[in-house]
């Protein structure tokens, strides 16, 4: 019996066959944080029956449609959203996301339920406690939905697939990938199975399948959003963050999660005082005077793709017309060698030290023993056995802030910032449109694994329109060093002026996949 027939099962006994989901309509997808909590005030709407009418729509359209999104449901969620309801009568919401109904990454902990990194070496991983930032989002008043679908162990920022789980699709064509390795979050967040979801970045998983599923999504500074309960990559690299149909979403988002974790060592680096509030940065007159660097490494002729290149170009003058002062080829001096070289090989360590944290009811502790099962994809046995014998130690792998190469590549990013007086550069996220699935070999064009990894600098993308057979596209823009709130407000007053964002619209059956 497979995991995901399991949940659909799970699903179906928890709506049962009088559910009032049924009743909904149409204008109950798309809606935001701020839509729904004027009509759970107004009484129109209650987080149950919300939770009810997403629950209903994972049953009916996910492994139907082939989309392939959620790989387990909260069998807590509609008890959770019981709950909230009765808070909410009794006169008191627990905060900004009270009764909203979220999607978690399969590699974040949720209490009660396996955190499996998309592989059947940790199937039976059952999370002892929450990640502190599915705690962070619990205090907001969050109602965790379900888990989603990842690239294994977070490999891959192509495709999304896992051993656990399968494939996942991108809902606007079944036909192409959502992106990795948050496609899982992406798809389900798009195919608006719940109102917002959380995923990980470690070179561009929030921000390409964001890109890919027509999304806002945020990679925050460095410190800004604990790493702690996290199924690790590179944690050195690592950040979970939102993933949100619209910027106001994910800025509401990033406010519940964005605290000081003592246990996380990141946090040491963010400066006392912060500037959090990242819902008064929603100003639709944001991009009046910003100055916008245009990197010109992005923009060159052969390596974008001319429809690509002209939703960019558009967008750019999308900004220049709301009064933003455009910076032309802005550029990092030697910026090619930059790029080079930067990724540091912690997976064995990172990964042995999250297993080690684990209840001992679990009997894998270690990456040697992931190997030696052999519950994974074939396709990446090498990948698996080439991180561990290209194992470095902590000691040569310091984090972003105590490593040479990242302080000079940080050093140069800002320093060209300065020198031009921009306050954010901007780029497509991606410069190829997503790519069929099973094509390994047309141009990828992953524009976020460059800056925003090796610097820890802040980036958030936002849908920019559409290319190919109707995909979307996003644009990126990286900010100054915890500089989350006039990004989000950058980002804010483009959406606003663009309404790029549309429905997908899902196919009824599996049958669309071969169209």
């Amino acid at each position: 019996m497979s995991k995901h027939w399991i949940a659909t099962l799970v699903a179906g006994l928890i709506l049962g066959l009088n559910t009032t989901a049924g009743q909904a309509n149409d204008e109950w997808l798309e809606l935001s944080v701020p839509d729904i909590m004027a009509m759970f005030d107004s009484g129109q709407l209650s987080s149950e029956t919300l939770t009810r009418f997403y629950l209903q729509r994972i049953s009916e359209i996910d492994q139907q449609s082939g989309i392939n999104a959620i790989t387990t449901i909260n069998p807590d969620a509609l008890d959770d959203a019981r709950q909230a309801d009765e808070q909410r009568r009794t006169g008191g919401t627990s905060g900004a996301l009270h009764g909203i109904p979220v999607l978690i990454k399969d590699n974040v902990d949720v209490a009660g339920l396996a955190t499996t990194a998309g592989s059947l070496a940790l199937k039976n991983n059952i999370a002892q406690t929450d990640a502190f930032l599915v705690q962070q989002l619990r205090a907001a008043g969050a109602i965790i939905l379900a888990k989603t679908n990842m690239a294994e162990w977070a490999f891959s920022p192509n495709v999304t697939v896992s051993s656990a789980a399968g494939i996942t699709r991108n809902p606007y064509n079944l036909q192409h990938t959502p992106a990795g390795s948050s496609g899982g979050t992406g798809a389900g967040v798009s195919a608006n199975f719940a109102v917002a979801g959380i995923g990980t970045d470690t070179g561009n998983s929030i921000r390409g399948p964001s890109s890919h599923n027509g999304l806002v999504g945020i990679r925050s500074t460095m410190g800004l959003v604990s790493r702690m309960g996290i199924v690790p990559l590179y944690l050195r690299n690592d950040i979970a963050g939102p993933m949100a149909r619209t910027v106001t979403d994910a800025a509401i988002m990033l406010q519940a999660i964005a605290d000081i974790d003592d246990t996380d060592p990141a946090s040491v680096h963010r400066p006392d005082v912060l500037p959090t509030d990242y819902v008064n940065a929603l100003d639709a007159d944001s991009l009046r005077g910003a100055r916008i660097g245009v990197m010109g490494y992005y923009r060159r002729q052969g390596s974008i793709d001319a429809e690509i290149l002209g939703l960019f170009d558009q967008a750019v003058e999308d900004m220049r017309s709301l009064g933003a002062i455009i910076i032309e080829d802005f550029s990092i001096p030697d910026f090619e060698l930059l790029i080079q070289n930067n990724w540091c090989n912690t997976f064995e360590i990172d990964v042995n030290h999250y297993l080690s944290t684990q209840t001992q009811a679990f009997a894998t502790h270690s990456l040697t023993e992931v190997i030696e099962s052999g519950l994974y994809l074939p396709g990446i046995a090498d990948s698996l056995q080439g991180m561990q014998a290209g194992a470095q130690s902590s000691a040569d792998c310091p984090d972003l802030f105590n490593h040479a190469r990242n302080n000079t590549f940080r050093a140069a990013v800002l320093d060209a910032m300065r020198t031009y007086s921009v306050d954010a550069i901007v780029y497509p996220t991606w410069s190829f449109p997503p790519r069929r699935i099973g094509d390994n070999s047309s141009p990828a064009g992953d524009n976020s694994q460059h800056i925003a990894p090796h610097t820890g600098l802040p980036a958030i993308t936002v849908p920019m329109g559409f290319a190919g057979p109707g995909l979307p596209a996003g644009i990126s823009l990286i900010g100054h060093l915890f500089s989350e709130a006039k990004l989000i407000g950058f980002a804010y007053s483009y959406e606003q002026a663009t309404q790029h964002r549309r429905t997908p619209v899902l196919p009824d059956s599996k049958a669309a996949q071969s169209d």
